[in-house]
């Protein structure tokens, strides 16, 4: 008995750090929430569950803890921001000061971001003359602190900061290693893919607390998108200011152009990529994540277009353009079909019964999959009648590895769809598919300007 007895003690050990880290409930909603779940497990154990039953089943009772923080905060407004952004406002030692370090870190990195992107030109760069260096080294001088950043909040162990310096080493290598021409087709496939292969690092980072988790994964897909959110929201804000700063240095006949171009545009742009981070971070458990709005907003619109195109292909009998431009448009496409449904798993009930929006999924991967099936036909008959370069052979492997998901993607969701295979078979395949995808965009920006001889 005193060993099951440890056991349970154990399992509320566990369930107050997790319960600890919403940081909008303070110390007494927390043991007035444990009082709750005790009282509730001596209720299930005397009716005759065994202790880890009784908890397991307790815990399930009480709902979900999002549920339950966002709860609080309705009930406790007044202290919501506060407790976000600034003082921490808890009344647990333990965890008050976090919030104010975390604020530190971040104006740390962020400051530490906008400093990389000017240091080049202590060497002699210019951003205006020097697109071929800029282009492939963005992601070099202002993702490493992000990952910096994350990783410190993850109290990431010396083997993940280890993996991560030689990610963005091996960058380094990929980007400065080569002698492209500014214009040189692979400074274009550099810049794209080792920015989206960098992400990636960002992402070991991310999930430095649980890395073999698929939820803790899955968790990265939508701070992903979410990121991507805040950034453009930081962006567009940026861009009244600059409008306000021109417009009032002008009534006194001073000229800001050359301090907003060479200043504020590149520093703010880098030191947001950080402060983007930390806003998805610091909101995750007291805001309704994005995911569910955005999917459920443009998983429709999408599917819309996607039928509306096949619909016109098939009238028209028309072809497609596969130049650089359109092959670029269409790998986009696809991305977002494929961001939506990631997005739409990481924020599915892994226990809800298949539903409409379900089905409207399904249709949404077909339709992907078919322009997917015309555009690989396009860049084919293109290879054969007029050979290869970098881009087409980028755009083919893309296409090929977005062949694949898709219709894996597309096998899965009719399974579900009726009820013959489980939703987390779907959230398992994308999953362990992600490093597909940055092992692809590495390949691009390490291998191909040698191999198309700096075209």
């Amino acid at each position: 008995m005193t060993g099951e007895q440890d056991d349970l003690e154990a399992q509320f050990a566990q369930w107050r750090q997790y319960v600890r880290r919403r940081r909008e409930l303070r110390q007494t909603d927390t043991d007035e929430l444990e009082d709750h779940l005790r009282g509730s497990v001596e209720e299930l154990r005397a009716a005759g569950l065994r202790a880890d039953e009784a908890f397991l089943v307790a815990v399930k009772r009480m709902g979900s803890l999002d549920e339950l923080a966002r709860e609080f905060a309705r009930e406790h407004s007044e202290r919501l921001w506060k407790q976000l952004v600034l003082t921490g406002g808890t009344d647990d030692p333990a965890v008050g000061g976090r919030p104010r370090r975390e604020l530190l870190a971040m104006v740390l990195c962020a400051v530490g971001a906008a400093v990389s992107v000017k240091a080049p030109e202590l060497f002699g760069a210019d951003f205006e003359r020097d697109g071929a260096f800029y282009g492939p080294n963005a992601g070099l001088l202002v993702l490493p602190w992000l990952a910096a950043f994350l990783a410190w909040r993850r109290r990431a162990g010396r083997v993940v900061v280890g993996v991560l310096l030689a990610l963005f080493a091996l960058g380094a290598v990929a980007a400065n290693a080569y002698p492209l021409a500014e214009d040189s087709q692979s400074v274009v496939l550099t810049s794209i893919h080792l920015l989206i292969a960098l992400w990636f690092a960002v992402g070991v980072a991310y999930v430095a607390d649980d890395p073999r988790s698929p939820r803790r994964r899955m968790d990265f897909v939508r701070f992903t998108g979410e990121w991507f959110v805040y950034y453009v929201l930081i962006a567009l804000g940026g861009g009244v200011l600059t409008v306000f700063v021109f417009g009032t240095f002008e009534t006194i006949g001073a000229s800001p152009e050359d301090f907003v171009g060479r200043w504020l545009l590149p520093c703010g742009a880098a030191g947001a990529v950080v402060v983007a981070g930390w806003l998805v971070e610091a909101k995750q458990s007291v805001v309704e994540n994005i995911a569910p709005v955005l999917t459920r907003l443009f998983t429709p619109l999408f599917t819309a277009v996607l039928l509306a195109f096949l619909v016109t292909y098939g009238v028209t009998g028309g072809g497609i353009d596969v130049e650089r431009e359109a092959l670029i448009l269409f790998d986009l496409l696809l991305a977002v079909v494929l961001g939506l449904l990631l997005y739409s798993i990481s924020a599915r009930d892994p226990l809800a019964p298949p539903g409409p929006f379900d089905k409207l999924q399904l249709a949404l991967v077909v339709s992907a999959l078919a322009i997917d099936v015309l555009v690989l036909l396009a860049i084919t008959g293109r290879i054969t009648e007029y050979g290869t370069t970098p881009n087409k052979a980028a755009a083919l492997g893309e296409n090929v590895i977005l062949l694949a998901n898709l219709a894996w993607s597309a096998w899965l969701l009719l399974g579900m769809v009726r009820r013959r295979a489980p939703f987390a078979a779907l959230e398992r395949w994308q999953t362990n598919y992600l490093p597909v995808y940055a092992g692809w965009a590495w390949v691009v920006a390490l291998v191909f300007p040698p191999l198309f001889g700096f075209l």
